[in-house]
């Protein structure tokens, strides 16, 4: 079977390509992928090629598939795993395996096994560690966002307090606690506003901070105060970009007491110098940000690790109980991963919206692979209605979503758009 996929051959070097995919052994299983949304994970290893820790050495000889964050429906299946999966089935992926000590993860390591294609090979050790999972939701886009989700999810999970007294640590954040969510004007700090208002553990004071005027307008516009407050969470945000001093700023809503919980999701120096000034005692503060650079270091107060018991933790993935989290919340409509997405594209737009990521403002990049249509931010489709009525179609349905991508705009467009096979 032919499949199309955007391939990595070195740093910054990734092709759209027809290639034929070999037979399925009878330890793998063929799918057909419908959706994957970009991460900056793609653009760092892109980036670096094979100097990333996840790429192979050879990728100028053979290529892998970039994409782990997809999802769609099982083609054929082999022996070994008929018992447990069928053609026609729905599937989310776990990509972070961690098979036998390897770093081998689909998007970065795998000749025939990532997200951006449109059909690819799921080798024998997803199965083995329970990664391939079912998928039962109405939209595949919730599938494809259940990764990122549970990225967010595994730091909740992970942060920690100690019980004083005793030698003990007792994981996840404080409940009815205070908690800041440093730079979380993105799509992950999206996503994990969304997750914390709605899960069952939750702080009973938000703080959101943010340097962008449009981000914070954003936010506001689709978590309300209103909503926040019903789910027994105070809401506010803040736009630090004119505050002389955000720590102290920040202090006054905890009445000088600190924060139990400080989440940072940018690899910002002076981002972590705040969190850490502002957390209170056994306060936790986690870095949710990865960086690119390998000494990117910043000044922590020991003073207060040694009297205050303020600690650290960082989070890179989450795994396959997150997944399943993720997959069920959203399935219950408790929580919405659209609210992560702000550009549409098809499978011809992946490798420049890849390359160039972080210069494309706005959230998640949501990609179907058998689509052929250039990355459209959701906010452009009105304009662009005006001379293509397919576009219109898609700005009617999302006006009426709050401008989010939604089941219903999904739908719309794998029935209505060109395809690509």
């Amino acid at each position: 079977m032919k499949t199309k996929a955007v391939r990595l051959y070195g740093a910054n070097d990734l092709r759209l390509e027809e290639f034929e995919l070999p037979k399925i052994k009878e330890d793998e299983i063929l799918v057909k992928v419908i959706t994957d949304s970009i991460c900056m994970s793609t653009y760092k290893a892109a980036s670096l090629g094979k100097n990333h820790k996840r790429v192979p050495e050879d990728i100028h000889e053979n290529p892998i598939i970039v994409g782990h964050e997809f999802a769609g429906v099982i083609v054929e299946v082999g022996k070994k795993w008929q018992h447990q999966f069928k053609a026609g089935d729905k599937f989310a992926i776990q990509p972070a395996l961690n098979y036998k000590g390897s770093m081998a993860s689909p998007g970065y390591s795998y000749k025939y096994f990532g997200g951006n294609c449109t059909y690819t090979i799921i080798p024998q050790e997803v199965m083995e560690l329970g990664c391939l999972l079912p998928y039962e939701g109405e939209a595949f886009y919730d599938a494809s966002l259940a990764e990122p989700m549970s990225c967010i999810i595994g730091a909740f999970h992970a942060s920690y307090h100690t019980v004083p007294g005793k030698y003990e640590h007792t994981m996840e954040i404080v409940e009815g606690g205070k908690m800041a969510l440093l730079a979380g004007g993105g799509p992950m700090g999206f996503g994990a506003i969304d997750y914390i208002i709605h899960r069952e553990k939750k702080p009973s004071l938000l703080v959101v901070t943010d340097r962008n005027d449009d981000k914070i307008e954003r936010a506001q516009s689709i978590f309300t105060q209103e909503e926040a407050k019903k789910n027994g969470v105070e809401l506010i945000f803040v736009n630090t970009n004119n505050v002389e001093n955000v720590s102290e700023y920040l202090m006054q809503f905890t009445d000088g007491t600190g924060y139990d919980d400080v989440f940072v999701y940018a690899p910002v120096k002076e981002l972590l110098e705040d969190a850490d000034k502002i957390l209170g005692r056994d306060g936790c503060l986690n870095f949710f940000a990865g960086p690119i650079d390998t000494n990117f270091s910043a000044q922590l107060n020991f003073y207060n690790v040694h009297y205050a018991a303020t600690h650290i933790v960082g989070t890179s993935g989450g795994n396959t109980d997150d997944m399943k989290e993720s997959l069920q919340m959203s399935a219950e409509k408790r929580i919405n991963p659209a609210v992560m997405v702000t550009h549409i594209g098809g499978l011809n737009s992946v490798a420049d919206a890849t390359l160039n990521l972080p210069n494309i403002s706005g959230g998640k990049k949501l990609v179907y692979t058998h689509i052929d249509m250039e990355l459209t931010a959701i906010d452009e489709f009105e304009e662009k209605g005006k001379i293509d009525p397919f576009f219109a179609g898609l700005a009617e349905i999302t006006g009426r979503h709050k401008g989010l991508w939604s089941a219903e705009a999904e739908k719309y467009l794998l029935e209505e758009y060109k395809k690509l096979i």
